[in-house]
């Protein structure tokens, strides 16, 4: 997703996000969730995530617009919860209850954890009214639930978080020190560190999540099973300076973590792999006497003087090189989209469809009237021969028909910045020019660009993805001492590869997407992602059996029909809840609130928010096959 709305906070937070889901607790009832019998999946779980926290949950006595009183009244008091809001607005989408849906109608209960404090003369307490609200929720509203344990570095404007964020050691920090608090379209971003657990932040969303799961497990076992999953840090990945812009490939290259923590765990990572500092050496080309010497790569051989090779990174040492761009052209109504060709010194080398999403373009061109545009192929050039090499990019849109879109001529160098040769070259196949009405742009690479391989960056980014596991599975390990131990656990992550613009190295979350025992794959699908074949090609290609869809909206708007035939096909993909954002709603009523642009409701225009909602409260009328 590119854009997000700036105007609000716990809120925003959870709409905007989802980085960092902390769950611990205590001992009680164990319970153990299988499959129906002769193995067949439940129905997929449609648990929209609604507003409700900040106008219910956290709501005063007595403040508020009057009109919304008999509201406040069941959010607060000593029986006060948000079960009443839920039922109010899930009652909208879903009509009287007739033959059994197709999917089943719950909700998602998001927790901010570092709102659960407040400042006594004590220090920080937990806040039991809060909790109390949230656990009443569950108790009072019949539904099934995703328990959204809610902590990111996206702010909710929690007391706390200011106390946290003085501390640099709660920080994660580039070479260039602890980063401070930053913004992103307007809102508060926290630079939370991950890697260590030893920190007051994360010990006290660990507090916050075993004084929740307490007062859970407190609940009658009836309750306790409504639960069908717990979702577990959400975006959690690292960070860098710039973060509403700096996602993509353009200098200066900045990531996390180079904390003196991070940098003595990342050389024991390389005794592990290597065992003996000759045997590095032999894989680096280098001369370190031991791997006490061995620094994270972390300067840009372009602009700064090194004293060794394997101090530099860009985005592209790694030794992948992303030949990437947007292409529209007219075609009719469901024909496939329009084949990118590349060309290396005159060989094929390799093709890929247009056909991801590009919100930027359409918004720079709305006459497309479509988003599904962008392209991308990446070249390994590992082992490539050093020299100047050309790129040539044609486009398919009639089989066996080329047309030429553009060149590039980029220099592979080697670690000595010899000056390089030009290579031979092959004859391009024959092309036609761009028709009439075709538009195209190759983003990258820049004609004239050189680039570096450094062998050691692969073994960085390999260490700073294992780093977000560890913390998954730190928290994981808390929340498997509650009640909650045999309900379903969800990461809740980005998936940067849909979007061809975004460095995904910068992330550092690919071994957090891969099969990590007991904690299932959760993931927010935005534009192609949720209806296209961008995410199930790459699920059909890992190793997973089952899913959560976390966050989810197709950025268009789409008919009933439309609608159905997306939901099937991740219920038959093996999808076990599919969450999306909804504004509340008292008795139709729209609730007074900071709106999130992305909610499935009736009067949000936005992404076709308003279709879609409509599409899914028809998608519920239909009865179970």
């Amino acid at each position: 997703m590119n854009c997000r709305s700036p105007r609000r906070f716990v809120d925003l937070a959870m709409a905007l996000a989802a980085c960092g889901v902390l769950a611990a607790g205590v001992g009680g009832l164990l319970m153990v969730r299988s499959l129906p019998a002769h193995g067949q999946r439940a129905p997929m779980l449609l648990a929209p995530m609604i507003g409700v926290i900040e106008p219910c949950v956290m709501a005063q006595e007595g403040a508020g617009a009057p009109e919304f009183d008999d509201l406040r009244a069941t959010c607060t008091g000593p029986s006060g919860s948000a079960a009443k809001l839920v039922e109010s607005t899930l009652t909208g989408l879903q009509h009287a209850a007739g033959a059994a849906p197709t999917y089943p109608l719950g909700y998602t209960l998001p927790v901010p954890l570092l709102q659960l404090f407040r400042k006594s003369a004590d220090g920080w307490e937990i806040d039991t009214d809060t909790v109390g609200r949230l656990v009443r929720t569950v108790r009072d509203n019949s539904r099934p639930l995703i328990l959204y344990l809610f902590s990111t570095h996206f702010s909710t404007d929690a007391p706390l978080e200011k106390a946290l964020a003085a501390d640099s050691a709660n920080l994660a920090q580039t070479r260039d020190g602890p980063l401070a608090q930053s913004r992103y379209y307007g809102a508060p971003l926290n630079n939370w560190t991950f890697a260590t657990t030893e920190t007051e932040l994360t010990a006290r969303r660990v507090q916050a999540t075993k004084a929740l799961l307490e007062a859970v497990c407190r609940l009658p076992a009836v309750d306790v099973a409504k639960i069908r999953g717990v979702t577990l840090l959400g975006e959690l990945h690292h960070l860098f300076p710039d973060f509403e812009a700096g996602m993509g490939f353009a200098p200066p290259y900045r990531v996390t973590d180079y904390s003196p923590h991070s940098v003595a765990w990342f050389r024991q990572f390389l005794k592990q792999e290597f065992g003996r500092i000759e045997q590095l050496n032999r894989v680096l080309g280098s001369d370190y006497a031991s791997f006490e010497e061995v620094q994270p790569p972390s300067r840009d051989i372009r602009t700064e003087p090194l004293q060794r090779f394997t101090e530099h990174i860009d985005s592209f040492a790694h030794g992948s090189l992303p030949i990437a761009g947007w292409a529209y052209a007219l075609r009719t109504e469901g024909a496939p989209p329009p084949w990118v060709h590349i060309y290396r010194n005159g060989v094929f080398v390799g093709k890929t469809p247009a056909n991801q999403g590009r919100q930027d373009v359409l918004a720079a061109h709305p006459e497309f009237g479509d988003a599904n545009t962008g392209w991308r192929w990446d070249l390994d050039f590992r082992r490539l021969p050093t020299g100047l090499h050309r790129i040539d990019v044609f486009i398919e849109q009639t089989p066996g028909q080329l047309i030429l879109l553009g060149t590039r001529n980029i220099a592979l160098m080697d670690r000595e910045q010899s000056t390089p040769s030009a290579l031979p070259q092959q004859p391009l196949p024959h092309s036609k020019p761009i028709p009439h009405g075709a538009q195209a742009h190759i983003d990258l690479p820049a004609d004239q660009s050189a680039y570096y391989y450094n062998p050691l960056v692969p073994f960085w980014h390999t260490f700073r993805s294992q780093q977000v596991v560890d913390y998954l599975k730190f928290f994981d390990g808390a929340v498997r001492q509650s009640c909650l131990a045999g309900t379903p656990h969800y990461t809740h992550q980005i998936i940067p590869f849909t979007n061809p613009g975004w460095d995904a190295n910068k992330y550092a979350i690919q071994a957090s997407l891969q099969p990590m025992g007991a904690i299932r794959l959760g993931v927010s699908l935005y534009g192609d992602a949720a209806y296209g074949d961008t995410f199930s090609r790459w699920y059909a290609r890992s190793a997973h059996h089952g899913y959560g869809v976390t966050e989810f909206h197709p950025l268009k708007a789409m008919d009933t029909a439309s609608v159905q035939r997306m939901l099937g096909q991740h219920a038959a993909r093996g999808a076990e809840f599919l969450s999306f954002f909804m504004e509340p709603r008292w008795y139709g009523r729209l609730v007074p609130r900071s709106h999130n642009p992305f909610a499935f409701d009736p009067d949000n225009a936005s992404y076709g928010s308003a279709a879609l909602y409509r599409s899914v409260q028809q998608t519920l009328s239909t009865p179970r096959p």
